[in-house]
């Protein structure tokens, strides 16, 4: 699906690829290779489709950007909200070697050019040869500067997404009972996600009994039984692109006394968290507000992952919030907390909102209740 000219960033993609010029001449860099993928749409809008063709923005430290498609892709490139940008579409045949027609239009001996974090493998090489003695950087390390502060449009997305995968949480006792399996509750779920309003299913982790206790599960057979937690996170795509992700964990009938005791220490972590989000305190510091609740409580060898993740047009991106990351918070910047505990074999259990950061604080972008949801077995 191509986006709208109305998605939210599409008016300021001429400033985007503006400050990304310049965060290039910065860093030292000749000119960034921008292949389909998330880096593509922030700077142009334009949701290409991964091919073995090449499609490739470049943007030069010195001189314009262009966006360089295979022929038969140009209509569809110039119909994308790259259409509207005051930026060369070059299509190429079948024939022509695209690495060459861009190596021609950069400036001779450029000593140092980068490439977006996910380019495939035989694209990089191909531009290597193309460019031979040039050296390689990742444009991720000039583009996440950028990217991880949200502009009120696109917090303004990341919240209409987020409201809408709270529309699924909400029904999850529609079909989250005892004798169906993790898949068969998966697949709801996933007709769900749809009709609350995301173009894409992202992901859908239904982990029930021992399986909660495995943080990337997704789903099984097993067949959910009466006193089950359940660990449900879930995740899509709006139209617009920007993501939505969030976890609650539910038990069906009474879940077992030691469950209920450790759910409670997550609950007020997450709490605590989410409530200390403000500008100027670093991811790490973040992690640890958790991190020290869930340890004092014993626990702390059982919260095996970071404490969150950047969102936005992926699902995972920077700011990471993670021990060692000495990186103040700022305003604009959204990411999940979800710490999680889990016991091997056992059960376990994680709670997670996406969290925008505001001059003010932290404003919560998934509203429903953070208590357990205890559901008829």
């Amino acid at each position: 699906m191509e986006d709208s000219p109305l998605q939210p960033g599409a008016a300021d993609l001429p400033d985007r690829l503006h400050r990304a010029r310049r965060a290039a001449a910065d860093a030292g860099v000749g000119a960034m290779f921008i292949t389909p993928g998330a880096d593509l749409r922030y700077l142009t809008g334009y949701q290409a489709t991964p091919l073995e063709r090449l499609t490739c923005l470049v943007v030069p430290s010195e001189g314009d950007p262009f966006l360089v498609v295979p022929a038969l892709e140009k209509p569809a490139a110039e119909a994308s909200p790259a259409g509207a940008l005051d930026i060369e579409i070059v299509g190429f045949g079948e024939t022509d070697d695209a690495y060459e027609l861009i190596a021609r239009r950069l400036p001779a001996g450029a000593p140092l050019f980068a490439v977006d974090n996910q380019m495939w493998a035989e694209k990089l090489l191909a531009f290597q040869a193309a460019l031979p003695g040039a050296q390689v950087s990742l444009a991720g390390d000039v583009l996440s500067g950028l990217r991880m502060r949200k502009t009120p449009a696109e917090v303004a997305a990341l919240r209409t997404a987020g409201a809408a995968i709270d529309q699924v949480h909400r029904r999850i006792g529609a079909w989250l009972k005892p004798g169906r399996t993790e898949r068969e509750v998966a697949r709801d779920i996933a007709d769900a996600i749809i009709a609350a309003g995301h173009a894409t299913v992202d992901f859908v982790i239904v982990g029930s009994g021992p399986n909660g206790a495995s943080p990337h599960h997704e789903v099984s057979d097993r067949v959910i039984a009466p006193g089950d937690p359940v660990v449900i996170d879930i995740g899509g795509g709006t139209a617009d692109g920007y993501r939505s992700d969030s976890t609650r964990t539910y038990a069906v009938g009474e879940p077992p006394a030691a469950f209920r005791e450790l759910y409670e220490v997550l609950r007020t972590a997450q709490t605590a968290q989410t409530d200390a989000v403000r500008p100027g305190i670093t991811a790490e510091q973040l992690d640890a507000v958790g991190r020290d609740i869930i340890t004092a409580a014993g626990y702390g060898d059982h919260f095996i992952h970071r404490t969150g993740h950047g969102i936005g047009l992926e699902t995972h991106e920077e700011p990471y919030i993670v021990a060692g990351s000495a990186r103040p918070l700022e305003p604009g910047m959204a990411f999940s907390v979800e710490p999680g505990i889990y016991l091997p074999g056992t059960f376990g259990a994680r709670i997670e909102d996406i969290v925008v950061c505001t001059e003010e604080g932290g404003e919560r972008l998934n509203l429903t209740g953070r208590d357990l949801v205890v559901l008829p077995s």
